[in-house]
């Protein structure tokens, strides 16, 4: 019985780290085209592999904490991949955060060299606004979603439980030709910033739902996600195999 458990521990450790990972959507920063209770998985030989590939084990209830830097950390530090392969604008990604050492599931929207900017809450690549069409409106329920009981912002107010939340929706269109949804709540601060350049060997991300994501628009110290480096790339986000709906 041991040696089945740890030899399917050992076969699930190397798909886990080659092949496939499996994620579930924690929070609502990638509405709506990601929900919170989505499972899918993660295709981590599109990029090539690199020290963030290995597996990270928290478990706190049983005191488990295992890092991908405590299994493959000899690898950190050097910024690059083996079959490295560079991600293309519009993929939606899973990475490690380049601080807290996280997965962080959102967009890439800047590449190395391109200049970011958000004004009046439209992005802006290398000067230039991306397109934006009308894309109706997003509902759902208010009330407390997801294990962490998150409440989602409304664009028509503080709605009560059972309530519609409403959101505007838009259709953009990205350099190369990608098309998702984004979502706006209001006017705040992230829907005007300065510009950014990314970095050689970095990337920008952002959520489709701006207004409600902790992203590459805030930098790390003031714990937000800033320029991802491309070895912190885990793979990328592929197939919704099923939703549990939150729960």
């Amino acid at each position: 019985t041991v040696k089945t458990i740890v030899y399917a521990l050992l076969i699930a450790g190397i798909f886990r780290s080659l092949f496939f990972q499996p994620f579930w959507i924690p929070s609502g920063s990638m509405k709506d085209t990601l929900l919170i209770g989505d499972f899918l998985f993660v295709n981590k030989m599109a990029y090539g592999y690199s020290y963030a590939s290995c597996p990270s084990v928290r478990m706190p209830q049983f005191g488990i904490n295992i890092d991908a830097t405590d299994i493959c950390g000899v690898f950190d530090g050097d910024n690059t991949r083996l079959f490295g392969s560079e991600p293309d604008r519009g993929d939606v990604v899973v990475f490690r955060h380049p601080t807290t050492g996280f997965d962080f599931i959102k967009r890439l929207v800047g590449l190395p060299g391109d200049r970011i900017q958000v004004k009046a809450g439209v992005l802006n690549i290398n000067g230039e606004p991306v397109k934006l069409e009308d894309g109706g409106i997003f509902e759902e329920l208010a009330g407390p979603q997801g294990p962490q009981g998150l409440r989602p912002r409304c664009e028509n107010g503080p709605v009560g439980d059972g309530g519609k939340c409403l959101k505007s929706r838009q259709i953009e269109t990205l350099p190369g030709g990608v098309s998702h949804p984004i979502l706006n709540i209001g006017r705040q601060g992230s829907d005007d910033t300065g510009v950014y350049t990314v970095p050689a060997g970095h990337f920008f991300f952002m959520g489709d739902n701006r207004d409600n994501s902790t992203d590459s628009r805030v930098p790390q110290v003031a714990r937000g996600v800033g320029y991802v480096p491309f070895e912190n790339l885990i793979g990328r986000a592929d197939r919704i195999m099923f939703s549990s709906a939150g729960r």
